[in-house]
């Protein structure tokens, strides 16, 4: 088990209960109710730890690297999984995931960004950080789900879309630009849900959907903190300061009507308990689906449409014309 900087409570009550553990099978003493003891201890500075979480501490909890990731919950939550490959153009992008599944027995498209488990699969997965490749595989198979009439979703989950050369060369933003407008016209239902970082366009290019949900421990923003610390302060020293100002948990983007729900977290975060994390993600994508497989498709688009047209705080200004004449 792992533990973040402001864990340290939480590391050093489980650190005691091991030692109690050697202690007892070194000495055969019963150290059960010293043990229950410190048990309650742990969920009691749990609820105190999580209660308050800054933005900042939710950003670390994103990143956590015991958080499930695209794979875990397709695995959890999804039969059937037939994994699909490449864009039918350059070559198929390990960092985006992506095929058909089903969900209690419902058929549908699945797909997310993969960051992986280990160093050698955070390389091949690219970190997470699809290329345009990435992207356009993902729109061949919305239309494909499309076609067949299957229900798609998505997870995000990545630091942005790859910022490389190569992928500007291979039309990095034309790609998502590309996946914006197809998406917000699909005629299937589509159900995004940030299951980790939501940075940038990487997170848009599979992000317009009728639901976009937030898990309560994630984030959803233009830039990253550091980043935006670099370019503001010429450091990363105030990516603290620079996570509260983006505003970027799912308080700041339910407020500003940027997702539609969010999704609650085990106490301690996802990272704590995965099988209840996909037990509660899974009930939230069969309600989503129910819900919105009784529009109609025009309906839905519509919708869709609207929802993301009222995006933003902007003013109208009349410009009066002045004629000069000579």
């Amino acid at each position: 088990m792992q533990f973040l900087d402001f864990e340290k409570p939480l590391e050093d009550l489980y650190t005691q209960i091991g030692k109690l553990k050697e202690m007892s099978a070194r000495n055969k003493v019963d150290v059960t109710n010293s043990i229950t003891e410190l048990e309650a201890a742990i969920e009691t500075t749990k609820a105190q730890i999580y209660e308050n979480l800054t933005p900042w501490q939710r950003v670390q909890l994103s990143r956590h690297p015991e958080r499930p990731y695209t794979l875990h919950y397709i695995e959890k939550i999804f039969t059937n999984f037939v994994e699909l490959y490449g864009d039918r153009q350059v070559k198929d992008d390990k960092a985006m995931v992506a095929g058909m599944a089903e969900i209690d027995g419902q058929p549908v498209m699945v797909m997310g960004q993969q960051k992986g488990v280990n160093t050698k699969m955070r390389q091949l997965r690219n970190f997470g950080m699809a290329n345009p490749e990435g992207y356009r595989k993902a729109l061949r198979l919305m239309k494909m789900a499309e076609k067949f009439n299957r229900p798609i979703i998505t997870f995000i989950d990545t630091p942005g879309a790859y910022p490389g050369l190569e992928a500007e060369e291979r039309g990095q933003a034309e790609a998502i630009a590309r996946n914006l407008f197809e998406m917000v016209n699909m005629k299937v239902p589509v159900i995004c849900v940030i299951i980790g970082e939501g940075a940038s366009g990487g997170a848009l290019g599979i992000g317009i959907g009728d639901k976009v949900a937030m898990m309560e421990n994630t984030w959803y923003s233009v830039i990253s903190p550091e980043s935006c610390s670099s370019i503001l302060w010429r450091s990363w020293n105030f990516k603290e300061k620079a996570a509260e100002q983006l505003k970027l948990t799912y308080k700041d983007m339910s407020g500003f009507g940027l997702v539609d729900d969010v999704i609650p977290e085990p106490l301690g975060g996802a990272h704590a308990d995965h099988e209840k994390m996909a037990i509660i993600l899974k009930e939230y994508l069969l309600k989503s689906l129910h819900e919105l497989k009784s529009i109609d498709p025009e309906t839905r688009i519509a919708q869709r449409i609207e929802k993301f047209s009222k995006m933003g705080f902007y003013d109208e200004i009349a410009i009066e014309e002045s004629v000069t004449t000579a």
